[in-house]
């Protein structure tokens, strides 16, 4: 009776080390030594008023739609809401999120463990990139108006330079530094919102806002108090770049996208990309790449960012490493992948 409870045993410890074995980290199964069958995966956001929350909710859609048929895996995804960038970071790090959206200097500093207070000693090891989405423009907003004409000019002017500790307010210090003027300006901490109509009572004189332009916040007050954005031009995105701030990037914004601007102004941006868990298996990463490209269409037709999310400029701005399931996918289809990139 002993012999035969000792065997019983045995055999139900080895199918439970099998079975967690075959526990995708997703919370699906699939098998060890094959191709994964299918897996889930919880898309990090932003809020619901932003462009993240729509864009992950339509890209989730896609991979919930044709994941099984034009790519042999069953992707369950799920789009999560959240405080963005920071939070979904952290979300990656901690295995709450298989795959977020964010900002790449956010996904930089994160992957690094510097400048924010939030990975100082403790970096997300794990994230690694799919793609580079839509441009971020960094926007030094002023008055049309105004006397201010350049970023030197915001010398002793008081400037809202974003919320204390956010992203925003690191890419304003890193800029104004590089103008040589971060030391002589007053500065303000303020969300968008608030800066925005600090702007407008003119208790403010700037505001730094980073956010895919037009920004709502600029765009609402622009009708009654038209705005201007400074330019910021390659010298200083060449000392941003040999100072190590690889995720910058140029953009120009067009004169009419707010009211009060006259000519088309050149600026940089940040990008967001579409980021991953390095712990996803490598052929569902490769299915959620090339699913991505396959239906951008569909994306274009949730937000108008969506225009921007291409092939050609994937890995523009891209400040992590890939995940070598994206790796494939790339050059499969004869893009070459930077060394840097590689994991």
């Amino acid at each position: 009776m002993r012999k035969s409870v000792s065997i019983g045993l045995v055999a139900v410890l080895l199918f439970a080390v099998v079975m967690a074995g075959c526990m995708s980290p997703g919370g699906e199964t699939s098998s060890t030594t094959g191709p994964t069958e299918s897996y889930s995966v919880e898309i990090y956001t932003g809020g619901t008023s932003g462009v993240y929350y729509p864009l992950g909710s339509a890209y989730a859609n896609i991979l919930n739609q044709y994941s099984k048929d034009e790519a042999g895996i069953k992707i369950e995804a799920r789009a999560v809401t959240s405080g963005a960038s920071v939070a979904n970071a952290q979300a990656i790090g901690e295995g709450r999120a298989q795959a977020a959206i964010m900002q790449n200097d956010v996904a930089y500093y994160a992957f690094h463990g510097t400048t924010l207070e939030a990975f100082q000693g403790k970096p997300v090891t794990k994230i690694r990139g799919i793609a580079a989405l839509y441009p971020e423009t960094i926007q030094f907003v002023v008055k049309a108006d105004s006397n201010i004409k350049t970023l030197e000019d915001l010398k002793g002017k008081k400037v809202a330079v974003g919320a204390a500790g956010s992203g925003t307010a690191v890419a304003a210090q890193q800029i104004l530094e590089a103008a040589g003027v971060w030391n002589d300006v007053d500065k303000v901490y303020l969300k968008f919102s608030e800066a925005a109509q600090q702007l407008k009572l003119g208790q403010i004189d700037a505001a730094v806002i980073v956010s895919g332009a037009p920004t709502p916040a600029i765009d609402q007050i622009a009708v009654q108090t038209p705005v201007r954005v400074l330019p910021i031009g390659e010298d200083i995105l060449k000392k941003l770049k040999d100072q190590g701030y690889i995720f910058y990037v140029t953009q120009t914004l067009p004169k009419d996208t707010y009211k009060g601007m006259t000519e088309d102004t050149q600026t940089l941006a940040v990008k967001a990309i579409l980021v991953v868990s390095a712990d996803v298996p490598d052929d569902v990463v490769y299915a959620m790449t090339r699913l991505l490209f396959l239906h951008v269409d569909e994306l274009r037709q949730v937000h108008a960012k969506a225009q921007y999310i291409s092939f050609d400029t994937a890995l523009d701005g891209m400040s992590i490493p890939l995940h070598p399931g994206a790796v494939k996918y790339y050059e499969e289809k004869g893009k070459t992948v930077p060394d840097e990139l590689k994991p």
